[in-house]
């Protein structure tokens, strides 16, 4: 009986693993365009019968983009802008979904659909208010006007996804605590965090991702000062309207990829039980 029942399920369980492997490949085929064509010398590039291998691969793409003059400097400002997005953020989040969870008072329903409807909100709606904002506040062409702006659109999903798991944290746990003579500070510190912290990862991963891909608000507040750009402005050295160095926007891409793979990978474990927490929440 039991055979039988397996010799049923293994058609449906086959047809699930083909539908993930093609949905796998269709995701995957993009990035390994791109690779391929970092790779590629420009002959082949703008060939107008493309093909996805090349025989004759080359470094040149790369050498290009290394050798612009200001590429470190991109790369340290989008460093510095993704570190402090996610440290801010993760740090605020964390205190405030302790907040709302812990605590009772007033208005407090309201701040947690406030958080709601902010998501909801187009962040090119925004772009706009959020020029004049920085242009009073004098921080246009400075860092600050992308870590800001980062921080507030990266918090309203940061507080929602910690603040379930704030609320699996049993109440019990907290009294104990306070108990044995644990201040808040401490509890929050040595016990909390370290239980919240799968959360926080998995939040600092999509604020990371979001910051150091940002094109939008790289262009709108980095005006003229381009020592402050970041690594997607530096897409715009390479691609010219009317002679576009393709083999350099693809090996500029490849090289900011290669950061957001290696952060993935660091924290995949950490991300994959936070996400599963978030779930089960």
């Amino acid at each position: 009986m039991n055979l039988v029942r397996r010799s049923a399920r293994r058609p449906g369980r086959a047809a699930a693993e083909a539908a993930a492997l093609l949905t796998a490949a269709v995701v995957a085929f993009p990035l390994y365009w791109m690779v391929l064509s970092a790779f590629k010398p420009a002959g082949e590039i703008e060939s107008d019968e493309p093909r996805p291998w090349t025989l004759a691969p080359t470094l040149d793409s790369f050498r290009r983009v290394f050798g612009q003059q200001e590429f470190g400097r991109y790369f340290l400002n989008s460093v510095v802008v993704a570190v402090a997005v996610v440290i801010a953020s993760a740090l605020i989040a964390f205190l405030a979904a302790t907040a709302v969870t812990r605590f009772r008072f007033r208005l407090r329903t309201t701040l947690l659909i406030m958080f709601l409807v902010a998501q909801m909100v187009p962040v090119e709606a925004l772009t706009i208010p959020l020029f004049f904002m920085m242009r009073d506040f004098g921080q246009l062409n400075t860092l600050w006007s992308l870590i800001l702006p980062h921080i507030a659109f990266s918090l309203p999903f940061a507080i929602w996804m910690l603040r379930g798991f704030v609320k699996g944290v049993p109440e019990a746990l907290e009294e104990a605590a306070y108990i044995d003579g644990a201040s808040r500070a401490r509890f929050l510190r040595q016990i909390l965090f370290p239980l919240v912290l799968p959360g926080l990862v998995a939040t600092s991963v999509f604020s990371f991702i979001s910051t150091w891909n940002d094109f939008l608000f790289a262009k709108s507040f980095i005006i003229s000062d381009i020592s402050q750009s970041t690594l997607p402005m530096a897409l715009l050295v390479f691609y010219k309207p009317d002679d576009p160095d393709w083999g350099g926007v693809m090996a500029a891409s490849t090289v900011m990829t290669i950061p957001v793979l290696v952060f993935f990978v660091l924290v995949q474990r950490r991300l994959v039980s936070g996400l599963g927490g978030a779930v089960k929440d």
